[in-house]
């Protein structure tokens, strides 16, 4: 109960210095509408702003699905393989330092203005905290548990099914947490780039005819989808109930 009433008081504080702090320090609204005003424009544009958080939402589940996938398969091929540690390591952390939105044009160029493009840059975007924490965990074994299973006679696969796989989940857990608003911020950012559809493009709208309120009002639905988007990984991590437990 304490933490609601804090986080509504919070809240609460924060939207009442948004509505009058405008007006106090003489704002202009084409700089930083009010919040009641973000609000009406919001709800007279509920049915576009809905239709467009799906199509959103839809581009961020598919990549960082997609993201998750190749990023525990490219850690584990990294752990195992020392060809793959050797070559494709040096070329996703390579890749890593590349500046994201510079690459987003070329994935217009390589994907089109479709649904492909924005898929590939959630993927891009959330693709290599994944891979680091997949590797992360399998490298972080403790060494008294590999030596008690060798001594066992326990096969590869079953020393990674039983021992490197639960020891590998936190660390991935915690990359999730982290790649999944990395995942809308790809989303948006391939939305900004070039779209027909999707809150990005509804921002791009708004900002080319000068509604910074509607503009407004789509920063806080991206907002509000990435938070839920988090807490819903964050539920789904208390599975892993060993997290912050040392063998």
């Amino acid at each position: 109960m304490r933490r609601w009433i804090e986080a509504i008081v919070f809240w609460g504080l924060f939207a009442l210095i948004w509505e009058y702090g405008v007006a106090l320090f003489g704002v202009r609204s084409y700089l930083m509408p009010p919040l009641s005003k973000v609000i009406s424009a919001g709800w007279e544009q509920r049915e576009l702003i809905v239709s467009e958080s799906w199509v959103t939402l839809v581009e961020v589940l598919v990549g960082f699905t997609a993201a998750v996938f190749g990023g525990v398969l490219l850690g584990v091929a990294i752990h195992f393989s020392d060809f793959a540690k050797r070559t494709l390591y040096p070329f996703i952390t390579a890749l890593q330092s590349m500046p994201k939105i510079a690459l987003a044009p070329l994935m217009i160029v390589w994907f089109g203005y479709g649904f492909a493009s924005k898929i590939a840059s959630t993927f891009l975007f959330a693709f290599f905290p994944l891979v680091i924490a997949s590797l992360g965990g399998l490298s972080g074994i403790s060494a008294n548990l590999d030596e008690h299973f060798r001594a066992l006679g326990a096969s590869r696969w079953d020393t990674f099914i039983r021992l490197q796989l639960p020891s590998a989940l936190p660390s991935f857990v915690d990359g999730i947490k982290i790649a999944m608003p990395l995942a809308v911020i790809g989303a948006i950012v391939g939305e900004f780039i070039g779209s027909e559809n999707g809150l990005g493009h509804l921002m791009t709208l708004a900002t080319a005819n000068a509604q910074t309120d509607l503009m407004f009002a789509a920063i806080l639905v991206i907002t509000f989808l990435a938070s839920i988007l988090y807490w819903i990984v964050e539920v789904m991590s208390r599975a892993v109930w060993w997290r912050g437990k040392s063998v």
